[in-house]
């Protein structure tokens, strides 16, 4: 029953989040939180005009956009380019925070800054067999090196048994502000990065690792559940996400499709036959979630063709005849979580970041993804090292990682002696547009 007038002038003191939302409740709030009036005096607060008029005495003075800037123009019209200059404006300001690239990842040095830049946070939804959605808002997040790890815990958790699918989403506020955190009531755009399913998971699925408390399981591209012991319940849930192309998975999909990268373009060249067996370079993190356990950067990785089997090219990044170059885990062996009210270390469980540049320092592969440990059947033939070898696999399209590691019992740690890289030869070809 208020009158229009006394609206208007309520809504000219909100601030263009607060007049967005305002504008969800009915059509009539909708029409009046459109009104040009409004959104001029807030678009010429932030974006003042530049246009201006020469006087005969050489003085300045600044066009007004006044009146005939609000009657010429459509309801919503300055709405809709207030939008869309606070978004160009945050556009420019990631670009130019994500143009410097590590020579050693291949990689953006300021991912960190871009994200928080672009307000960008990441949430999953959990959809049951009747098609309700809970929608999980991130608890905590670490970044490492070349990857974020985001954590999920909560009290309220439904129940796993009616849970059908979980979705992974990036999501930014329409209206980013660097003065303030983004609402989560605040209008926000969704980006669709990964789908699982998680119909009869433990049945379907084999736990990698548990402890006194929790169990875990590993769901392909880099997610982790972890289920409380006896109860088939959901504690926490672990997504690990590789800087290469975040950003673009994030923010430029769909709430229903992901972001489609773009194919690599093939450097053809015919003079040299060993063209895309060279000079490869991988930057590999393994880390527990809190702290890091290992970082090293390998150059120079290369493949004969003779070692080329079975559809894959097999890179030795590290040998076991090579002691100069085994590598110690440090720190506290296993994957570290957290909830509201507990905490845990499962034991021989890693998260492992694989970023592996071409001969150009392009990004080839990367991958974040949880791994274990486990006891190996090999006998040590090394003299220098005595103790149990225990393995990490891994594996997907683009290729596998295999790990090697020897307990050392004297020092009470873990030495890795053999890593070696195997790249799919599909992966390969159509890369360099070669045919091995």
């Amino acid at each position: 029953s208020m009158p229009s007038e006394m609206l208007l002038k309520i809504f000219s003191y909100l601030d263009a989040v607060s007049l967005l939302c305002a504008g969800c409740v009915n059509k009539r709030f909708y029409d009046l939180a459109n009104d040009n009036g409004i959104w001029l005096k807030i678009y010429s607060s932030r974006f003042p005009p530049k246009r201006t008029v020469w006087k005969m005495n050489s003085e300045t003075e600044t066009v007004s956009l006044g009146c005939a800037a609000v009657q010429d123009t459509k309801p919503g019209y300055w709405k809709k380019e207030y939008i869309f200059r606070q978004i160009a404006a945050v556009k420019t300001r990631v670009m130019q925070l994500v143009k410097p690239v590590d020579p050693h990842t291949g990689l953006p040095c300021k991912n960190r800054e871009a994200i928080r830049a672009s307000g960008l946070s990441w949430v999953i939804v959990l959809k049951d067999r009747n098609g309700k959605e809970y929608v999980m808002e991130q608890a905590d997040l670490s970044f490492k090196d070349t990857s974020v790890t985001i954590f999920w815990y909560s009290t309220s958790w439904p129940c796993l048994n009616v849970l059908s699918t979980l979705e992974l989403c990036g999501v930014t506020p329409l209206l980013p502000d660097q003065s303030r955190a983004a609402s989560k009531n605040g209008p926000r755009r969704r980006s669709l990065i990964a789908k699982y399913s998680l119909s009869n998971l433990t049945k379907t699925s084999v736990a990698i690792g548990a402890d006194q408390l929790v169990q875990l399981f590993g769901l392909n591209p880099g997610l982790l559940l972890g289920l409380w012991k006896g109860k088939n319940e959901i504690a926490f849930v672990m997504a690990s996400l590789h800087y290469h192309q975040l950003l673009e998975r994030s923010t430029l999909g769909s709430a229903t499709v992901q972001y489609v990268l773009s194919p690599n373009k093939p450097i053809l060249d015919d003079v040299d036959p060993e063209y895309g067996l060279h000079d490869y370079n991988l930057h590999l993190d393994m880390h527990s979630g809190s702290h890091t356990c290992m970082c090293g950067t390998f150059k120079n990785l290369f493949c004969r063709k003779g070692d080329i089997q079975n559809g894959y090219l097999r890179l030795m990044v590290v040998s076991v005849t090579d002691n100069a170059k085994h590598l110690p885990i440090i720190g506290t062996v296993g994957l570290s979580w957290k909830t509201d009210v507990f905490k845990g270390n499962v034991k021989d469980c890693y998260l492992m970041d694989v970023t592996v540049l071409d001969e150009t320092g392009k990004p080839f592969w990367c991958f974040s993804a949880p791994v274990y440990m486990e006891l190996s059947c090999k006998t040590s033939g090394l003299y220098d090292y005595m103790g149990h070898i225990y393995t990490i696999e891994y594996a997907d399209s683009e290729g596998k990682v295999s790990v090697d590691l020897v307990w050392l019992e004297e020092t009470k740690e873990y030495y890795v002696v053999n890593l070696v890289l195997y790249v799919s030869t599909k992966k390969v070809n159509s890369w360099y547009g070669t045919n091995y």
